[in-house]
């Protein structure tokens, strides 16, 4: 069974550094896009960074030069390093995997990790 775990959420002040974590099990993570999501309150679930399996990365314009998305396929765990964070930043977010076979997309998510930045 697909797992998939955040950690590393919190409170910081504006302009402060939190990593994520996602940590996989029961896939074989290295063929999975791997993506973080976040949803504010209020807000709809939005896209924030992906990464494929060849380690392209893509990022919200929100967010570009300031997050950065790696994995470890040794580790079967996926990070979002977020720099300069900002009030607007506050949200949950969740890791999501996902891959296509037959013209299906399997999509597994975490239960999400709570981001607030506030001073």
């Amino acid at each position: 069974q697909v797992q998939l775990v955040e950690s590393g959420g919190g409170l910081v002040q504006p302009g402060g550094s939190l990593r994520l974590s996602c940590a996989a099990s029961g896939m074989m993570f290295s063929i999975y896009a791997m993506r973080w999501y976040r949803q504010a309150p209020g807000k709809e679930r939005e896209l924030v960074a992906f990464i494929t399996t060849g380690g392209s990365r893509n990022y919200a314009d929100s967010v570009k030069g300031r997050f950065t998305i790696s994995r470890d396929n040794a580790k079967n765990t996926v990070y979002l390093q977020m720099n300069s964070l900002k009030a607007e930043d506050t949200a949950v977010y969740y890791c999501n995997a996902a891959r296509e076979v037959a013209g299906t997309t399997l999509s597994n998510w975490g239960q999400g990790t709570q981001v607030t930045v506030s001073s």
